[in-house]
């Protein structure tokens, strides 16, 4: 991460890892000079990330929660003044990024939370400046990004919730600032896989199952209304 000053014009082009795609526009900021953050953010994974998480969990007067996770690259910025992010992100294709839940849960009084997930590259940015310009690249070459879900529920008194999802690259901007110029580019090589094996019996509330694989997403919000 560097701090530099921020100019007034903000301007990148190409389109490989070391720039940050195609020009994102050009604006003035007469309120505050062109100070702010400028955030360059530079990420290389090329080993496996992995997680084995096993459990077993009987006879519980509360909710029950269990998270499993692993990732690649992850950044999370969030500023309350002008901010100009860069981000690059790259998984090389020797690494292999794989979460496993397995667990067993008896006898609960409350609800029953079971979430795991596998990311190659993300990235959260979070503004609220008078001018917000994000240039995020994100490649994934990793074997699989994956994660698998082994759940046994029985005899709960509240909701069962299980989800697993694999992601290759992920991107999320959110700002109030009157000019958010945003540039996003993804690349993903990997085979992106997520599996959910769940059993639930004698649940009293509501049950949800719910599994997704996806390669890139990206969401962009701008609340500004200029």
């Amino acid at each position: 991460m560097a701090l530099t000053t921020l100019s007034a014009t903000y301007a990148c082009a190409g389109d490989s890892a070391n720039d940050f795609g195609p020009a994102t526009g050009t604006w003035n900021d007469g309120t505050q000079g062109g100070v702010g953050s400028q955030i360059n953010n530079s990420q290389v994974s090329n080993q496996t990330s992995w997680s084995n998480l096993t459990g077993n969990v009987d006879t519980a007067g509360s909710d029950v929660s269990v998270d499993g996770a692993a990732a690649g690259n992850l950044v999370d910025v969030t500023t309350m003044n002008n901010t100009s992010v860069k981000n690059s992100q790259t998984v090389g294709p020797n690494a292999t990024i794989a979460s496993d839940v397995n667990v067993n849960v008896n006898n609960v009084w409350g609800n029953v939370s079971i979430a795991n997930q596998a990311v190659c590259n993300g990235a959260n940015i979070s503004t609220d400046p008078t001018y917000s310009a994000s240039h995020s690249y994100q490649e994934c070459n990793a074997t699989d990004p994956a994660q698998q879900i082994n759940a046994n529920v029985t005899n709960i008194a509240g909701n069962a919730v299980i989800k697993g999802s694999s992601l290759g690259n992920s991107f999320e901007a959110d700002s109030n600032a009157p000019n958010m110029p945003v540039s996003n580019k993804q690349i993903n090589n990997s085979n992106v896989a997520s599996t959910v094996n769940a059993n639930v019996y004698n649940a009293g509330g509501t049950t949800t199952l719910s599994s997704s694989a996806i390669g890139n997403t990206a969401q962009i919000i701008h609340y500004s209304t200029n």
